[in-house]
């Protein structure tokens, strides 16, 4: 079944640094199993062996392995069988998996690979490839890793810079405020009183709307898990998006303190969709343009009905996001941060995507850097 033997390959075979890896080998034919561990063992594997599917599957559970190699034609349990249990759990899901078939085997590889194996090897093959198939598995795994890796420091660089401001600023301002008050409330006039027990206020809804945020999207992320969507037209009330969204945007613009820059423009239109959601969606949003914009840039928010749907738009006329910016919005993320200072958790435009996409709805961002930024929303429109 192999060309070459595990001696000859050992030695023309430039192989990266492969110690302490687990390989399983799953197979019938006890000699196959040998040889293929004899190589493998030559490059600093450790390997461990399965004369059949089902003990294959228990091993896997049982040691993690790093990579499968298994044989397809089998009894009792054959290699799809198996490969399908395995990519069931999610301890087992992600192993890298190389399909060993014989020569006639090959009309059958596409269904493996829709199956979610990774490679195959067809027999005879060499020790050369053998290796050569084993070492690209493991090296696709270690870069999706660093990728992950890379992923999650620069999400918690984020979280570390962002939410400890985010939750402190509006929590310092209740708590200065109310200390001065309370040590010179007789020295006060009620003009200042007043203006502290606004800006007590303003900060108590900022830090009310983070808790929200972070509270909704944990809800959010678990209907997504379950792959749950958001009944629409059986519960919810007809919406007159004419009324709704220019009071939300004009509320939004106040809040900014830049109502001369807010363009509106809502024709009629109905949704059957619930209210709370719909409000939430279209608020991010308009915060969202708002915030990433300076002061005496438009933006605009418009609808229209195309093709039987509602198709929301905000535009602004900010610093724009990459190409690979828009590939990476998720929780928490706010990109040159340390470039440019801003206010947020990184929430809002997670939330609104997700609830989109919960709502049956579609969520279309285009951006070019240092033109600005436009989100289209859509959603069918009811008895269309």
């Amino acid at each position: 079944m192999i060309a070459t033997s595990p001696t000859q390959a050992a030695s023309d075979t430039p192989v990266a640094s492969t110690a302490g890896k687990k390989v399983l080998i799953v197979d019938d034919t006890e000699e196959i199993r040998i040889i293929i561990s004899e190589s493998l063992n030559l490059f600093g594997f450790v390997t461990l062996t399965a004369g059949d599917g089902t003990a294959g599957v228990e091993m896997a559970r049982k040691h993690s392995p790093d990579l499968i190699i298994c044989d397809i034609n089998m009894p009792n349990m054959d290699g799809y069988a198996t490969l399908t249990a395995l990519r069931e759990e999610e301890t087992t899901a992600t192993i890298p998996f190389i399909f060993l078939s014989g020569a006639s085997d090959k009309i059958n590889m596409r269904r493996g690979m829709e199956l979610g194996a990774d490679d195959y090897l067809t027999k005879p093959f060499t020790h050369k490839e053998l290796m050569a198939a084993v070492n690209a598995r493991l090296e696709k795994k270690a870069d999706l890793q660093r990728q992950s890796d890379k992923k999650l420091d620069e999400l918690r660089g984020n979280i570390t810079m962002a939410l400890p401001h985010e939750l402190r600023t509006p929590l310092n301002g209740i708590l200065g405020l109310a200390s001065i008050m309370i040590d010179d409330y007789a020295n006060m006039p009620p003009a200042e009183v007043l203006e502290s027990a606004k800006y007590i206020h303003e900060s108590a809804l900022r830090l009310h709307r983070l808790i929200e945020n972070f509270l909704l999207h944990s809800q959010i992320e678990l209907m997504a898990s379950e792959k749950k969507k958001i009944e629409t037209a059986s519960n919810s009330a007809p919406l007159a998006v004419e009324q709704i969204i220019p009071e939300l945007a004009r509320k939004v613009a106040a809040r900014f303190k830049r109502d001369a820059d807010l363009v509106v423009e809502i024709p009629p239109g109905v949704l059957l969709i619930p209210a709370d959601h719909f409000k939430k969606i279209v608020e991010e949003l308009i915060d969202n343009a708002f915030k990433f914009s300076d002061k005496g840039k438009t933006v605009r928010v418009g609808s229209s009905i195309s093709n039987s749907n509602f198709l929301l738009t905000i535009a602004d006329r900010g610093r724009g996001m990459t190409r690979e910016q828009i590939s990476t919005v998720g929780p928490h993320m706010q990109f040159e941060r340390k470039t440019f200072e801003q206010q947020g958790s990184g929430l809002g435009l997670v939330i609104a995507k997700r609830l989109t996409e919960l709502l049956g709805g579609q969520f279309m961002i285009e951006s070019n850097p240092g033109t600005g930024t436009t989100i289209r929303v859509s959603f069918a429109m009811p008895g269309r």
